[in-house]
Parts: C-alpha cells; structure tokens; sequence
C-alpha cells in the first residue's frame, strides 16, 4: 500500500463556482467520491483550502523570521485542496484519481508520498 496525495489547482483571478448550484452540485459530487473512498478503507486526510491571497509565508532560514503576506510562489495558478489516500498502486491511484477529476470538475495532480 502507498500513500498518495490528490492535488486539485484553481486560477483565483476567476470565481471557483459561477453559480451557487454549481457549487453545490460539486458538493454533492465530491461527497460522493468521499464516501466511496471512505467505505474502501483509502481514504487519509482530506481538505478544500482558502484562497491563496490568504496564505502567509514563514521564513526563518536566515536566523530571522520574514514574515510575507500572499502565497509562497508567483503562480497563476495555486492548490485549492487535496486529498491523502491510501492505494494499492500507482494504477490504483490513477483510476481514483480520473474519478476525482469528475468529482471536482478539476484535473488532479498525483504523487505519491516518499518511502524514505
């Protein structure tokens, strides 16, 4: 078994949902995924994030802390949520993965964790 996290991307310049029952229509979706992944014994961790011009940058590799407000990388693109499964293989994985993507209406980047 390996450890896998689902990432999910969002450009936060346009409106994650155009319309209020597009979003619940992905609620509903989504929860339905979780459900199935759950009852599978796959399901970890899972979680929707806050907009990236909500994160804040620590850095204290210097000695001193540098505190920066917005995210960490000047992307058009930043993680909107993930989700950590547990799967048998990366082809597992994959297939969870393309069903995810519908689930979310979002393509989703998979990585597995590091064995070290």
């Amino acid at each position: 078994m390996q450890r896998s996290v689902f990432s999910l991307y969002h450009d936060y310049s346009t409106p994650v949902h155009a319309t209020d029952a597009e979003r619940e229509e992905m609620f509903k979706t989504v929860g339905a995924f979780n459900k199935k992944v759950m009852d599978a014994g796959e399901f970890v961790f899972a979680g929707g994030l806050e907009e990236s011009s909500t994160a804040t940058v620590q850095d204290a590799t210097t000695g001193d802390v540098i505190t920066t407000d917005g995210p960490f990388l000047e992307a058009r693109e930043h993680i909107s949520g993930f989700w950590v499964l547990e799967l048998a293989d990366l082809d597992t994985a994959l297939a969870r993965a393309a069903e995810a993507s519908v689930a979310c209406g979002k393509a989703i980047e998979v990585r597995p964790f590091n064995s070290l």
